[in-house]
């Protein structure tokens, strides 16, 4: 059986698959964790298309809800990255994966994650105008701005996941090609290479740094003023309807940026690959499933468009129905009438 596909170069062997291990440890948790894990992505895709498809009652044609449809979008592109690969893995006996496969893996999880870090901070921003300036709120969130807010998000990401996933494959892969892990991410990868990483390890903080501590400072600095505002507000029923609005939108942001910050921030001291693989698990499943959960359970226009989505399909129904049945008699009168004429 093979399980290492290689090519010699005089003394150096070279990496050409690698083996995604997950649990070497707990061979008989991988059939339980499949039916689990199986679930949990129907779940998620069909949760964030419904979101997708609910956003577009005509009530919710606002700015927040064209970014809460880029947001679904990508949270079903980010699961789709890991999870089915997964699945098949926890079946297979032989759990590999291609190099050229594990290099798509590693760009889109950080062309997804880097996407949605600023994707939510141009909600931070929306929310801000939406709170402290009302009157010109369709002015300044028009749809060229939501349209050129999230490309820019798109391009950043891009160019960031190239130069991360180009810079890590250039490292040689001569030794183990098992990684102790779900999937290709890029703190096991990087264990792998059989050169000096440090370089890397510093750039790849600066990054994350950046990608990370920039965005949550603008959403904190954005709630800072929204809040400020809110406590400014006459009405009791105004201020309790402007944190609702802002307190979705919050749960998503503590949630995204709490588990990447363990995965990507700790010191490399403390960092210990069967813990990352825990909260590496929950990171790429637990955000995309709670996301169209808290934004159907915490928003009462969305729940309104929720209600109008099934309850105006089922009203459908019902009219078509009733105008079958009278189209039906119709139809029998007049065959009765032919049968019996006066």
């Amino acid at each position: 059986m093979k399980y290492v596909a290689e090519v010699r170069e005089g003394n150096l062997t070279t990496v050409t698959e690698f083996i995604l291990q997950g649990l070497p440890n707990h061979p008989e948790l991988e059939v339980p964790l499949f039916f689990i894990y199986l679930v949990i992505y129907i779940l998620t895709v069909l949760g964030n298309i419904l979101i997708i498809l609910i956003t577009m009652d005509p009530a919710l044609h606002t700015p927040m809800y064209f970014f809460l449809r880029v947001l679904s979008f990508l949270e079903i592109w980010y699961i789709s990255v890991t999870i089915p690969q997964m699945l098949v893995n926890f079946l297979s006996e032989v759990k590999s994966i291609s190099y050229i496969g594990c290099a798509a893996q590693l760009f889109f999880l950080f062309f997804f994650g880097i996407s949605e870090c600023f994707l939510l901070a141009c909600m931070a921003y929306d929310r801000y105008v939406a709170i402290c300036h009302p009157l010109r709120y369709h002015h300044i969130m028009n749809r060229r701005v939501c349209l050129a807010l999230t490309v820019l998000s798109w391009i950043y990401g891009t160019i960031v996941s190239l130069v991360q996933t180009i810079w890590v494959f250039t490292f040689p892969f001569c030794g183990s090609n098992q990684i102790n892990y779900f999937f290709c991410d890029v703190t096991p990868l990087i264990t792998l290479a059989c050169t000096d990483t440090s370089l890397f390890e510093l750039q790849l903080f600066t990054i994350t740094m950046l990608c990370n501590f920039i965005p949550f400072c603008l959403i904190l600095l954005s709630y800072i003023v929204i809040i400020l505002t809110i406590f400014k507000m006459a009405s009791a029923e105004g201020r309790q309807k402007a944190f609702s609005t802002c307190s979705s939108h919050l749960i998503v942001v503590m949630l995204y940026y709490g588990a990447s910050g363990l995965i990507y921030l700790r010191p490399k001291s403390t960092t210990s690959l069967e813990s990352n693989k825990v909260i590496a698990l929950l990171y790429t499943t637990v955000t995309p499933i709670l996301n169209p959960v808290i934004y159907s359970l915490r928003n009462k226009e969305v729940k309104g468009a929720l209600w109008r989505f099934f309850g105006g399909g089922l009203k459908r129904n019902t009219i078509l129905s009733q105008k079958t049945i009278g189209v039906q008699i119709l139809l029998s009168d007049q065959l009765s009438s032919s049968r019996n004429p006066e």
